[in-house]
């Protein structure tokens, strides 16, 4: 039996002091929504869109004023158990659906990550997530960002050899897709997807791999037209040059 989070299907709610309910009240709201697996409904927790960003990191990583939004990124259903980012969650087809009702059939799953999420059930969700598109063999782009983000959770809990193990998992991911899939993933351009793998490798001390993907994105014909990135990778290479005297890169 697998069994994980709050039993039963509970209604969120907001009792989290005097004025903390109030402050989440005001950036989450609930839907209800279908299982592309078992077919029964369930209440997911978004987040409004009017978020006061106040800083981001070098691979992506957003902090937002009251609430970190990427707690909620990832659905899952209290019934089956099923997991998956909230752009990907409904599309499953017949196959992939099948695959994971046998996986389920011999196992009684008991998750309830519902309602408000504390950090420690956000990285459970992820986890569920990584497991499941691993099982259905997902595009390394999308297992890519699960773990991505289940980094920058083990990194907002100061949990550096986590985050390091898992955003090592990101960077190969990424690396594949930038080898097997069509460019653009998502909203990642080819540029950009360099540049992610750079910071990944220096994040988890691979400089010297780091800065070839650097010269890669300066001296790309592309860097022309995505000024930000290639700034982004000089910055990043300047940053890397100051701590630890990596060699050059021109462009």
């Amino acid at each position: 039996m697998i069994s994980m989070g709050n039993k039963g299907f509970d209604k969120p709610n907001f009792r989290y002091g005097a004025d903390g309910g109030e402050r989440l009240a005001d950036v989450l709201y609930f839907v209800e929504k279908e299982c592309a697996v078992c077919g029964e409904k369930f209440e997911v927790t978004c987040v409004r869109s009017r978020l006061v960003l106040i800083k981001q990191d070098t691979d992506f990583c957003a902090y937002y004023k009251d609430i970190n939004p990427y707690y909620y990124t990832v659905w899952a259903c209290p019934h089956c158990g099923y997991a998956a980012r909230d752009t990907d969650f409904a599309e499953v087809t017949a196959s992939v659906a099948t695959k994971i009702q046998k996986f389920l059939a011999s196992r009684d799953v008991k998750v309830n990550l519902c309602g408000i999420r504390t950090r420690e059930q956000a990285i459970i969700a992820y986890k569920l997530a990584i497991f499941y598109a691993e099982l259905v063999a997902a595009k390394s782009s999308k297992r890519a960002g699960l773990h991505l983000r289940l980094g920058w959770l083990y990194r907002e809990g100061q949990q550096d050899d986590k985050e390091k193990i898992v955003l090592s998992k990101a960077c190969e991911c990424y690396d594949q897709a930038l080898a097997r899939e069509r460019m653009p993933i998502g909203n990642l351009s080819e540029l950009t997807v360099m540049y992610l793998i750079a910071d990944l490798l220096r994040r988890t001390g691979e400089n010297e791999k780091s800065i070839l993907y650097l010269s890669q994105v300066v001296g790309s014909p592309l860097a022309k037209s995505e000024k930000r990135i290639a700034d982004l990778a000089r910055d990043l290479w300047q940053e890397m040059r100051a701590t630890d005297a990596s060699p050059s890169v021109s462009g």
